[in-house]
């Protein structure tokens, strides 16, 4: 590989992992979150609360 081409890779690499780690990472977290507490709450409607 010529010097051209080992920049434009680091710019993509640099890139990607800025993206995975504000955007992506972030995103999945929440969402991961989301359906863990939306989970929870269904089944509680539908079983009732713990301990009752």
């Amino acid at each position: 590989m010529n010097k051209e081409t080992d920049q434009i890779t680091r710019g993509r690499e640099l890139r990607s992992f800025l993206f995975i780690t504000v955007v992506l990472f972030p995103a999945l977290s929440v969402a991961l979150v989301g359906a863990l507490g939306f989970g929870i709450w269904m089944s509680q409607l539908i079983f009732g609360p713990p301990g009752v």
